[in-house]
């Protein structure tokens, strides 16, 4: 039996292009998220469809995707180097450039996942004792363009 080959933390990557207009092109990894989740949905729309021979017979279910979407959520501790960059994406209700990279991709798989997207949900949290931790909730704005591996 052969082992599943997997990835390690650090090879796959939420960069944000955080730079000010005329540095397009500039990601930069949100720094502090130590848990990060991709999730991508098919919004479907479902159709009962009758037997036009027999109309006695139950309905078939019929079911066609309607749209796409894929969001990135992320937790971890409040790191200086991000706080600013990510209040001032939030409060400007701004579209900002976003991929997810897969460093460890192989050749023809899907490598980067990218395009505009929205920061909808910015949550600090303190508890005595601790560090401040961040939670992140970012909305791709539109199907994100992937970019397969050459």
């Amino acid at each position: 039996m052969a082992n599943a080959v997997t990835e390690k933390f650090e090879e796959l990557i939420l960069d944000v292009e955080f730079d000010p207009v005329g540095a397009a092109g500039v990601y930069t990894a949100v720094c502090g998220l130590i848990d990060v989740t991709i999730s991508r949905q098919a919004n479907v729309d479902t159709a009962e469809i009758p037997d036009c021979d027999d109309e006695s017979k139950p309905l078939s279910i019929e079911k066609q995707v309607r749209s796409i979407e894929v969001s990135v959520s992320g937790t971890g501790v409040w790191a200086q180097s991000s706080q600013s960059k990510l209040k001032e994406w939030f409060y400007s209700s701004a579209t900002k450039n976003i991929r997810l990279r897969d460093t460890k991709a192989a050749t023809g798989d899907i490598e980067v996942e990218a395009g505009p997207a929205l920061l909808t949900q910015l949550t600090n949290t303190r508890t005595k004792g601790q560090k401040v931790s961040a939670e992140v909730e970012i909305q791709f704005d539109g199907t994100p363009q992937r970019t397969n591996k050459a």
